[in-house]
């Protein structure tokens, strides 16, 4: 069985733990006070950052802004052949920082799963998204491989053809789901199945940390033209609709 350090132990890094720790030799490190504790009840192992970058597979599950910091931190300690992946929201400035930071002798995959412990705990791991990004090396093919043993529904790009998906997929639909949030929108005795689905929307995004949110915003460089185009035309509707009340 080969050994996988899991860095970040979060609300994903403990779903991803659980759900490879039948296929790995899982070690997991974070600076969490309950973090050891945790990961014994879960039964995984727990170290420090440069035990688990000594693995024959690294897996980085910490917020996209604390991204460049870690790869810094474990580019010396990476044993020769090694793979690294990611698992941030978006991709290219992951990608970006681990060509520049990580030694030639390990090869990289960035990876975005479009799914946390709310999608699961719901719907099943069969028939998530799974994105995997090439950026070093040929073992992208393993990660997708084993995406696809997990029943996941997993899709080969760029990282630069998924931040521009994602400005849509995520920082939108984020941007509208959090305001319905903060909102506080009721769940309405006369909801239409439309007004349904925004409810279903609070549910999924409600749960997320706002660390999320915010890479999700600021860390793809589609998302500000996507997010702007959007609150500038509910601004024209409304003017079109006051202008009437004239």
């Amino acid at each position: 069985m080969k050994t996988l350090g899991l860095i970040g132990f979060g609300q994903f890094g403990r779903l991803a733990a659980g759900i490879l720790k039948d296929r790995f030799a899982v070690l997991v490190s974070d600076h969490a006070p309950d973090a050891a504790e945790q990961a014994r009840a879960l039964g995984v192992g727990f170290g420090s950052l440069e035990d688990a970058a000594a693995r024959d597979v690294v897996v980085v599950a910490v917020p996209v802004a604390a991204m460049r910091e870690v790869f810094a931190a474990i580019a010396p300690h990476l044993k020769p052949g090694a793979l690294v992946v990611d698992v941030g929201s978006v991709k290219m400035l992951p990608a970006q920082w681990m060509t520049e930071l990580l030694p030639a002798h390990v090869d990289i995959v960035a990876t975005h799963p479009l799914f946390g412990p709310q999608s699961v705990a719901r719907d099943g791991l069969p028939g998530l998204r799974f994105v995997v990004c090439p950026v070093r090396g040929d073992r992208y093919e393993r990660v997708a491989a084993l995406g696809r043993e997990l029943g996941l529904a997993v899709t080969v790009t760029t990282p630069e053809e998924h931040d521009e998906e994602m400005a849509y997929v995520q920082a939108l639909t984020h941007l509208i789901g959090r305001s319905l949030v903060n909102l506080g929108i009721p769940d309405e005795r006369l909801a239409t199945q439309s007004y349904q689905h925004l409810l279903e929307l609070c549910g999924l995004i409600g749960a997320d940390t706002f660390e999320l949110f915010t890479a999700i915003q600021t860390q793809n460089p589609h998302a500000p033209k996507v997010v702007e185009a959007f609150v500038q035309e509910a601004r024209s509707l409304l003017d079109q609709v006051a202008a009437r009340r004239r």
